[in-house]
């Protein structure tokens, strides 16, 4: 179903990094695949398999007005054949670039209130929800199933294996522990969250996962998730005028902010070869724009 496409491990180079000993890459994930990008092409990988094998037809899963998940779901779903169902926390008939585009690709959206959206993960909400579209394959909130995660597993390989660090953003967590469960002995995986960490992601991560070569750090989300300063705007616009490449404010801006100040603060050993991977979910930051009157210098 997927053509494996590998993109370039990319030197980011900065007189901090060398004055402090360190090297750091980008594995740019989000040029991988067009509208389906960075960590949603492997969190799909193998939920769009297994649907198939089950010989379903319909996709259905659950995000917010901005999420980069339903945008990635609806265009994988036309792309490889599948109708799509989006359960989305909002206003009846509220439409914005991501859902306008998720329309667009064939999804059918429905809105439900913020509490109702609050039982995605109960399991009575979803045996109801199977009930009500029985011919449907139910894919978590961000693709986040143990599938995602197999999915994610996959984005290292033997080029990845001289890096000490593996660093990304961390959202719902199914990235860190795919990367987790795929690092070599002598690799360290940070995941940044981009809100603020509670006890339940934690868990999550930790559920049939006995690893304990990862670790969240939680001082980068600006207040929490889709909040954003203008130093972190600030930041984002300085990164793309110095390396041309594109970070979201969401995520992937934030884990990059927060990874420079960790190597600014010695967090990291001299000599350490330090990985980033771009998570994608740039289509996130006309969200940001609209709603919070910040202006990146780029098109996302």
């Amino acid at each position: 179903m997927f053509k494996e496409i590998r993109p370039f491990i990319l030197p980011i180079t900065n007189d901090l990094f060398l004055n402090k000993g360190i090297e750091l890459y980008l594995l740019n994930e989000d040029s991988t695949f067009p509208y389906v990008s960075g960590n949603k092409l492997w969190k799909l990988k193998y939920n769009l398999l297994e649907a198939r094998k089950q010989k379903k037809q319909h996709l259905l899963s659950f995000g917010g007005k901005y999420s980069n998940h339903i945008y990635a779901l609806a265009a994988a779903g036309q792309y490889f054949g599948f109708k799509t169902l989006g359960i989305i926390r909002g206003e009846e008939g509220e439409l914005n670039s991501t859902l306008s585009f998720a329309k667009k690709k064939g999804m059918e959206l429905n809105y439900v209130t913020r509490k109702i959206y609050r039982e995605r993960n109960n399991q009575e909400y979803l045996a109801d929800i199977q009930k009500k579209y029985k011919n449907y394959y139910v894919i978590p909130e961000g693709g986040s199933s143990s599938l995602g995660v197999k999915g994610c597993s996959e984005v290292l390989n033997k080029k990845t294996k001289i890096f000490d660090f593996i660093c990304c953003a961390c959202g719902t967590g199914g990235t860190l522990k795919g990367l987790a469960l795929s690092a070599e002995q002598h690799q360290k995986v940070l995941g940044f969250s981009a809100l603020k960490t509670s006890s339940s992601l934690i868990d999550q991560i930790k559920k049939n996962n006995r690893i304990n070569n990862w670790k969240l750090i939680d001082n980068y989300h600006f207040g929490g998730y889709a909040k954003i300063t203008s130093e972190l705007v600030h930041f984002i616009n300085e990164f793309y005028n110095r390396y041309a490449i594109k970070l979201d404010g969401v995520y992937t801006g934030k884990a990059m902010f927060g990874l420079f100040d960790l190597i600014r603060l010695n967090y990291f050993p001299k000599g350490s070869k330090i990985l980033f991977i771009h998570t994608g979910g740039l289509q996130g930051n006309h969200g940001l724009e609209k709603r919070l009157n910040v202006k990146f210098t780029f098109k996302s």
